[in-house]
């Protein structure tokens, strides 16, 4: 059974840090594209970053340029992102995905497997 669960989330103040993590059970993340998402209230899903089986990443730069940083660690089975300077427009529930698509992907719609999602609060 395919599964991913978030973890990590919780509140910060802005300028604070989080980092949230990605445990993948009933498949090898590694063959996959992993991405990060996130959704406010009343909000689309938000493509935040993503990370292809060589470690290359993408990112919203827009939304998180150079404050979020996706990696994986293929041998625990997981992918995290680092959130640093987090602002008040950051929070929203955070998700994880895997899409078997070898290409880099930003639309939630070339993900096959979700996560449950992780809140993610930022106090000003």
């Amino acid at each position: 059974q395919v599964q991913l669960v978030e973890s990590g989330g919780g509140l910060v103040q802005a300028g604070g840090s989080l980092r949230l993590s990605c445990a993948a059970s009933g498949f090898t993340l590694s063959s996959y594209v992993m991405g990060w998402f996130r959704q406010a209230p009343g909000k689309e899903r938000e493509f935040v970053a993503a990370i292809n089986w060589r470690g290359a990443p993408t990112y919203n730069t827009d939304a998180v340029k150079g404050r979020f940083t996706i990696s994986r660690d293929n041998a625990k089975n997981a992918v995290n992102v680092q959130m640093n300077s987090l602002k008040p427009e950051d929070p929203a529930v955070y998700y994880c995905a895997a899409s078997l698509s070898s290409v880099l992907r930003r639309s939630p719609y070339e993900y096959s497997y979700w996560g449950q999602g992780t809140q993610v609060t930022v106090s000003s």
